[in-house]
């Protein structure tokens, strides 16, 4: 069989995306937020977050298939996130997923969201080296990976325990006043302060609990611990350094994510690394893997940035994966799974 050629569809939270990527080649990538409309509650709500699904789904996928210079009966399968993610958003883009597969008779794929933030990376850097170890870093996740054989084998070594590292960010961005979402507001703040300036705790990586939680990840510690400084400077009367505490909570929630990650690429015996997630966009983060990474001699491959957030580029190259790893087709009827876990690439 030549190159697979693979609409991918994602509709898991604020964007509404599709895609045409064949074999390692990306051919088209369109994207539309809804995220303005959710600034003003403060987060995402997911009523209105589908009701722009359901507006924007036809006119994304239509613009994909003319970038492409293609009609649906040019792609060889659809691939279509069905989880995890929120319900009713999932919903809207599955159904539409199954509407198109339907009518042109294709097969499609209901894929794994959270893995297809990994697959993305050949986009832009090739086939996964194999026992490659994975970093996904988003707003909900917070996760290593072992990918044995993509996207065959795929194990969960670590994940996040309470917090993770985009709602760390976030809920610590609203203590300081700043607009949904916050995660870009504390980057550029982050990058004029010191991150020395304050002491904030490194979860999950030192005695009994490191011992127990070798890979595992904490975030809710370093939230309160930056709430209770700020609260107590704020009481006393002083002005909070805010570039300095975007520093600080940066660093530490960078060089806890690099640590972990270098670990575990010295227990599988893996070279690479893969970073994936919508998190893995902040510059702290990034800089900090590429120097871990040239210190222990392991390949860290960040995707640039737009394939960092989602997109329907990564449910595309995960479908061209399951298309050329021979794996079988989702049923007609598969069903959303909003929790859907990390080990199953597809339903």
């Amino acid at each position: 069989m030549s190159e697979p050629i693979v609409l991918g569809i994602e509709s898991t939270c604020d964007e509404t995306a599709a895609a045409i990527v064949r074999g390692r080649e990306l051919l088209s990538n369109v994207v539309a937020s809804s995220m303005e409309e959710h600034a003003r509650y403060g987060g995402v709500i997911p009523e209105i977050a589908s009701r722009a699904h359901a507006e924007a789904f036809v006119p994304c996928v239509s613009k994909a298939l003319a970038d492409a210079d293609m009609t649906l009966a040019d792609v060889d399968a659809i691939a279509v996130s069905a989880g995890p993610g929120l319900a009713g958003c999932l919903a809207v883009g599955v159904s539409g997923a199954k509407a198109l597969a339907w009518a042109a008779n294709k097969p499609i794929y209901g894929i794994n969201h959270v893995i297809g933030h990994i697959a993305v990376t050949q986009l832009q850097f090739g086939a996964f080296p194999p026992d490659t170890l994975a970093l996904i870093v988003s707003g909900g996740h917070t996760s290593l990976l072992h990918v044995e054989d993509m996207p065959r084998k795929i194990d969960v070594v670590g994940t996040t325990l309470d917090d993770a590292a985009g709602e760390c960010f976030d809920k610590v961005a609203r203590l300081l006043g700043f607009p949904y979402p916050g995660g870009p507001h504390i980057d550029r703040h982050a990058q004029h302060g010191d991150p020395h300036a304050i002491r904030v705790p490194q979860g999950l990586t030192q005695g009994k609990a490191g011992a127990a939680h070798p890979y595992d990840f904490s975030f809710s510690g370093v939230k309160t611990a930056v709430a209770r400084w700020v609260e107590g400077e704020q009481a006393a009367g002083r002005e909070i350094p805010v570039d300095d505490v975007c520093a600080s909570l940066a660093d530490s929630v960078a060089t806890r994510a690099g640590r972990k990650a270098m670990r575990g690429c010295e227990q599988y015996g893996s070279d690479t690394l893969i970073v994936g997630g919508g998190f893995s966009a902040n510059s702290q983060l990034r800089a900090k893997l590429l120097e871990f990474g040239e210190r222990h001699g392991v390949d860290v491959r960040i995707p640039q940035i737009k394939l960092c957030t989602d997109n329907g580029a990564m449910v595309a190259m995960l479908g061209v994966n399951l298309v050329e790893a021979g794996v079988a087709p989702s049923a007609p009827d598969f069903p959303i799974d909003s929790a859907m876990p990390l080990t199953q690439v597809s339903m």
